[in-house]
């Protein structure tokens, strides 16, 4: 009978104790720890979702990359053919392009040179090479894009959405293979694997400061439509472009 009196006056003390113990191992838990444990809860839930990173192969990131460029290079093209233009360096070519009439590739390209700098001593190799093949070849694909792609009649307000949203698509399909647009991506990026601050929420704050120049090269609705897209194509990058939803690198 004493025994059981005192099993039965422990087990409250007992269960504190290990519950005390719990908080102690949550308290001291690192937050890298937390992040892969609820990435296993996750992939537990959903099932075919793995649970760890897998690498792109050379071959995929190469594919990434140009279909990439193709979908930016499109976007590019709806929004010059609207005189419209868009933040970071390609909104700085399409000033330069306007103001000077240079042509936007060859503005791009020289542009995005001394970004390179930071991106080889920030971002490592790999991801500066796969840069420079990406401005180098959305350089020669808005280039001649005016004898490829042609439009009679695009409505500027679903120009402005379309030519936003395909410039995110592009950028999200080149960030997700560790690579950019150059310019501002290779710094968004940069803050985001650094800091932790989404990419197209940095990206939008640099692309207002740009478009506030346009108005030296084009008209207020221009530059209204232009803003418009460009609030499209970041927003987009914002909720799709997140370390905790994409394990491949």
């Amino acid at each position: 009978m004493r025994k059981a009196r005192w099993s039965g006056a422990a087990g409250p003390l007992v269960s504190k104790l290990r519950r005390q113990r719990s908080s102690t191992l949550s308290a001291t838990e690192t937050s890298s720890e937390r992040r892969e444990r609820d990435t296993v809860r996750r992939a537990h839930r959903f099932g075919s979702w793995a649970a760890t990173a897998t690498r792109h192969s050379p071959w995929e990131d190469a594919l990434g990359i140009v279909a990439g460029v193709t979908l930016t290079a499109v976007g590019v093209a709806i929004l010059g053919s609207l005189g419209f233009l868009t933040g970071g360096m390609a909104g700085l070519a399409f000033v330069v392009h306007y103001l000077f009439g240079v042509n936007f590739g060859l503005a791009f390209f020289v542009l995005n040179l001394p970004f390179y700098a930071l991106a080889i001593g920030r971002m490592g190799r790999a991801f500066t090479v796969k840069t420079a093949f990406a401005v180098a070849l959305l350089s020669l694909m808005t280039a001649f894009s005016g004898e490829a792609l042609r439009f009679a009649y695009v409505d500027p307000l679903v120009g402005a959405c379309l030519g936003g949203l395909m410039l995110g698509f592009g950028l999200l399909a080149l960030f997700r293979h560790r690579s950019s647009a150059g310019g501002v991506g290779i710094l968004a990026v940069y803050l985001q694997d650094r800091f932790g601050w989404r990419a197209g929420l940095t990206q939008l704050g640099v692309d207002l400061l740009v478009l506030v120049t346009a108005f030296a090269a084009v008209s207020p609705v221009a530059v209204a439509y232009s803003v418009l897209g460009a609030m499209v194509l970041n927003l987009f990058l914002a909720i799709n472009h997140r370390t905790d939803r994409y394990l491949a690198v």
